[in-house]
């Protein structure tokens, strides 16, 4: 029988993988290939940090592949013309893979099957990123949601059909195989070098993925309920990167948490397990607005929003400031300085970092959203796009506008020690709790012995809480104006 090509994209894994699970009940040799199509992905080329994943990934899959006897094949460039030169040169008579949902994705997925229909090969795509594909889950009018609670209820009415994760059998490798360009000619970032923190913070791969699932259900998930606002807690799962890229399924976090949590038959549980698969079900619900609506990766869900009355900032420098952790309100500043150092911030922080810029610096949210997906290890378009809508009221079941986060209270309410601001913000850790989070009102004394000069070791406010927010809600009134007039 004629090989089977496995086309890998952000599936980076063996278990639980549709297209590779029947390429192998296919029966015949399968040919694994990775494909870097910069030019296919259009302007949301990766940034270093998920790149520095990408590459550590690719090369995890390889040795997995290896220890099976086969081996992942490597291209760079135009995804329809590499498919093309492969299926030549390895005879393949099919071509599966798992589909991607991300604006543009669908059209070049329609053009392979088109070019593989008229060479004659079989061509299959399936779901291996979601529990739920965008189209399947509609609300009454058939439509798509816009709305997560009524969105996520549907899903687990839907839930009893969820399929069960898949394993992938012995395979046969080709006769023939295709040119492959060694891992270097790639151009993603080094393997060494600048990227120690996200080294020594992260294992990249399939087995470091289902370690990190492993040790979190053993775990943190008995209290996740309680503590995955806590940011100095180790007390959230950390699977998004695996998510993304596909180095774990959704399927397989719902079969781990079926198998330890739900032993009364009640679902979804009510225990911390449910309190997690809501979280999934938010990750679900951000790939279906975006395949809906996929004008929401660069302008705002709500319309009237493209004329909110940004602030001006001449040279960029408030925004330079918020990216390198010196606003000086320290739980914005730990959580921008623990995402540069391991391309990663607490979920929490993510979104206390996110309502300063647009609601205290008043500056665009496209901004936060550039910045978090060049520095992001987990750097996904749907759940970026969807956090930082909802973080500027501007996207589908955002947050109202007027609720604004006050940095000194979010940090005293979760992170009551000062514990993640002063492992993030060393020249503060002298700092007592109770003032850990507002320096600027410590006596000068305390200020002496905790070794802290403000405007020196540690910059003063860059804005004031109180006419911050006011100004905000000054902007958000006079958008009501002009959405009225």
């Amino acid at each position: 029988m004629t090989p089977a090509l496995v086309w890998f994209r952000r599936d980076l894994r063996l278990r639980d993988n549709p297209a590779l699970a029947a390429a192998v009940a296919r029966g015949g040799p399968v040919l694994p290939v990775y494909i870097h199509d910069e030019a296919g992905d259009g302007r949301w080329r990766a940034g270093e940090p998920s790149q520095w994943w990408l590459r550590h990934s690719l090369a995890s899959l390889d040795a997995s592949l290896r220890e099976r006897g086969s081996r992942l094949v490597l291209a760079r460039g135009d995804s329809r013309r590499e498919l093309a030169r492969m299926v030549r040169a390895s005879g393949a008579g099919a071509v599966y893979w798992s589909r991607r949902y991300e604006p543009g994705a669908p059209g070049l997925e329609r053009l392979v099957v088109a070019d593989l229909a008229r060479a004659g090969v079989e061509a299959r795509c399936f779901n291996g990123a979601l529990l739920f594909e965008p189209w399947a889950v509609a609300n009454r009018k058939g439509g798509p949601f816009k709305v997560f609670t009524p969105y996520w209820r549907r899903c687990l009415e839907l839930g009893a059909k969820a399929p069960r994760p898949l394993r992938a059998g012995a395979f046969a490798k080709p006769a023939a195989w295709p040119r492959s360009v060694p891992l270097e000619k790639l151009g993603l970032v080094p393997a060494v070098g600048r990227f120690d923190g996200l080294a020594r913070a992260w294992r990249p791969g399939e087995k470091g993925s289902a370690a990190r699932l492993r040790r979190f259900v053993s775990g943190a998930l008995g209290s996740y309920a309680e503590a995955r606002d806590r940011p100095g807690a180790d007390a959230t799962s950390m699977l998004s990167p695996g998510l993304h890229f596909g180095e774990i399924g959704p399927r397989q976090v719902w079969q781990a948490l079926k198998a330890i949590s739900w032993e009364s038959g009640v679902f979804p549980p009510s225990n911390s397990a449910g309190v997690f698969l809501r979280e999934l079900g938010w990750r679900e619900f951000a790939y279906h607005l975006l395949y809906h609506f996929p004008r929401t990766a660069e302008s705002p869900f709500r319309p009237e929003f493209a004329r909110f009355p940004w602030a001006s900032d001449p040279g960029g420098r408030k925004l330079r400031v918020w990216q390198c952790g010196l606003t000086g309100y320290p739980i914005v500043d730990a959580g921008m300085r623990q995402l540069r150092l391991t391309g990663w911030m607490h979920n929490r922080v993510r979104m206390i970092a996110a309502s300063f810029l647009v609601k205290h610096l008043r500056l665009p949210w496209n901004e936060g959203a550039k910045w978090f997906w060049n520095t992001l290890v987990d750097a996904d378009l749907a759940n970026n796009t969807l956090g930082w809508q909802w973080s500027a009221g501007c996207g589908a079941d955002a947050a109202p506008y007027f609720r604004i986060f006050s940095p000194v209270r979010q940090g005293r309410r979760f992170d009551p020690s000062g514990d993640y601001v002063r492992r993030w913000v060393p020249e503060l850790a002298r700092m007592p709790p109770r003032l850990i989070h507002c320096p600027w009102e410590a006596p000068d004394p305390v200020l002496r012995r905790a070794g802290v000069r403000l405007g020196g070791t540690y910059p003063r406010p860059i804005v004031g809480h109180r006419a911050a927010r006011a100004a905000a809600l000054a902007a958000f009134r006079m958008l009501r104006i002009e959405r009225i007039a």
